[in-house]
């Protein structure tokens, strides 16, 4: 899916596949009326497995962060995402980088509890978490830190659902 041109200018890194909808997607897209007024926005609702991915990542408050640990103990950013999305039945793939390839971009505007946040680092993904709701989110940040619940910091941000 592009990323639209405020997207653009944002974000230093892009996806590097865009995924098309399909054709019978797009043909009842065209031909349904519009039935949501143009000044709301759609409201979006997080599927189950994120909600329960988001469970799994607050339970394991106050794991330490290790480099390349995937849990159950210990983890990094990606390995925190990577054991809460397993838990709820989901697979994603081990880097940050992998991970935001592999998602669905929500706008922030849609963003719900349980979809992955994204921070960039030059024209790669550097870090990861789990939008918690509120403008917060759970990670394991750094070495020397636990995994927590914290405010995002920035709004130099991506949001992906996983599919």
């Amino acid at each position: 899916m592009p990323h639209s041109t405020t997207d653009a200018r944002k974000a230093p890194f892009r996806r590097k596949s865009a995924r098309l909808a399909s054709p019978l997607l797009l043909l009842v897209t065209i031909a349904t009326p519009a039935v949501v007024p143009a000044h709301a926005a759609p409201i979006e609702v997080a599927p189950a497995y994120g909600n329960k991915a988001l469970a799994v990542a607050a339970s394991k408050e106050g794991a330490p962060y290790a480099r390349g640990a995937s849990g159950p103990e210990r983890f990094d950013c990606s390995g925190l995402t990577l054991y809460a999305f397993r838990q709820a039945g989901k697979k994603l793939p081990r880097t940050a980088e992998q991970q935001y390839e592999h998602t669905r971009p929500v706008p922030s505007v849609q963003r719900a509890a349980g979809d992955l946040v994204f921070f960039p680092k030059g024209s790669t993904v550097g870090h990861v978490g789990i939008y918690a709701g509120n403008d917060k989110l759970w990670h394991a940040p750094r070495p020397g830190a636990s995994v927590r619940l914290e405010r995002i910091w920035t709004g130099n941000v991506r949001y992906g659902r996983a599919t």
